[in-house]
């Protein structure tokens, strides 16, 4: 039986636990909170897009709490390996970025993560500080370390291979350069998505190779976007950025169903502890507690975390105002419409406000009598609104806008 690791190292094992999939290994992560000194924490962003989403903030605020126990984390802007492209999860050879791409996402991410991580023990490095520095025959020594028949294990290789698709030679690198990064950087341990776990293992395994103590692994869960199904993505639209305003950040939190909600406080909440979510559930098994209270809370606090508590209550009140009829819906966000001169019938109005994806969608939910103008149900279908008009449109419980009709 191993020793007891203390009170400290236990307390600091469970959070950093909260939510993981894995620790490998585990025994190492103690020793090395047992040594008393700050641990060099990686986690690497490939600047594929240039804003972040909530998704991205799992591993962010895994990184926080590592920063909160003492540690120094390094915010690695992949600027390098952006440019081969990272092929996990690909079926096809994913097109690199160009170089002034990764320059403008990169400087977009740097500004971006402080609104998480604490600036004091961030340290943001760019792999291209060593790799810009490499010759050809330095690129072919790091090949050298890692056969074909090892790269083919990855389970989208392996699948790309048996069908006979195309692999490109540099995509077998992607997995050497990320695993190189953390022997420059002598990590201690690197945090990554479960999708990035053969990455992660080719740092220990270079790390070893150079002489350095290879690293703990810690790998998070993918973050469920709002439909609960496909991981969040900004090309599927199921993301809420770290940038939007809090209005829409509370009312996309919203409309994630129940199920998701309970993912969602274990990745995302700082304030809801575990501890407490077995009495929450029983609470609302018990009817004491309606989740659409506790959803409430949640989309709070991840309001607050990027626009502070002032702006987190306003968009609560919006909501509020918008669904329950509580307050004063001035506080939602006022959005144009252009509609012609002579108006436009709701369920084209619908449409044009976003609030619907067709027209017929729109005839449906108006035969529903799911639309409500200013908290009262649409009785015409017909009707028409004007230039000028100000007011919230909703459909159904979870959507809504405060619109303002203007002439185009």
């Amino acid at each position: 039986m191993s020793a007891d690791p203390g009170p400290s190292v236990r307390a600091a094992i469970e959070l950093i636990g909260r939510g993981a999939d894995e620790i490998l290994k585990h025994e190492d992560l103690v020793a090395r909170l047992q040594s008393g000194r700050p641990l060099r924490i990686k986690a690497g962003f490939d600047p594929t897009a240039p804003d972040l989403h909530l998704g991205h903030t799992v591993l962010l605020n895994k990184m926080r709490q590592f920063q909160d126990l003492g540690h120094t984390v390094i915010f690695l802007i992949g600027d390098f390996t952006g440019m081969i492209g990272d092929p996990t999860g690909k079926n096809a050879t994913r097109k690199p970025l160009t170089r002034e791409d990764v320059l403008v996402n990169a400087q977009t991410y740097a500004e971006q993560v402080f609104k998480v991580l604490d600036r004091d023990r961030t340290e943001v490095r760019f792999n291209s500080e060593w790799f810009g520095k490499m010759s050809a025959a330095d690129m072919v020594r790091l090949a050298g370390q890692h056969t074909v028949a090892r790269m083919l294990e990855r389970d989208d290789f392996a699948k790309r291979y048996a069908a006979q698709q195309s692999i490109a030679i540099h995509e077998f690198l992607y997995p050497l350069v990320q695993g190189y990064d953390s022997v420059a950087l002598q990590a201690d341990v690197e945090l990554g998505g479960t999708d990035q776990k053969f990455n992660l293992l080719m740092g220990r395994g270079l790390q070893e190779s150079h002489g350095q103590p290879p690293q703990v692994v810690l790998t998070m869960p993918l973050l469920e976007g709002l439909d609960g199904v496909q991981k969040m993505s900004k090309s599927l639209g199921n993301y809420i950025g770290i940038d939007e305003p809090a209005i829409d950040m509370v009312t996309k939190t919203m409309k994630i169903d129940d199920v998701l909600m309970w993912r969602w406080i274990e990745l995302l909440s700082f304030e809801i502890t575990m501890a407490e979510v077995p009495d929450l559930r029983r609470q609302i098994d018990a009817g004491a507690l309606n989740p659409r209270d506790l959803k409430l809370r949640l989309a709070r606090e991840l309001a607050a975390r990027f626009h502070g508590d002032e702006g987190a209550d306003l968009a609560v009140a919006g909501w509020n105002a918008a669904v329950r009829g509580q307050g004063d819906t001035a506080q939602l966000p006022l959005n144009d419409v252009a509609v012609p001169v002579e108006g436009l019938r709701i369920a084209a109005l619908l449409t044009a406000a976003g609030l619907t994806p067709s027209n017929s969608e729109a005839n449906r939910k108006l035969k529903e009598r799911a639309v409500r103008i200013d908290g009262d149900v649409v009785e015409d279908p017909q009707r028409v609104l004007q230039p000028g008009f100000e007011g919230v449109l909703a459909v159904g419980k979870r959507t809504f806008a405060r619109v303002r009709l203007v002439a185009g």
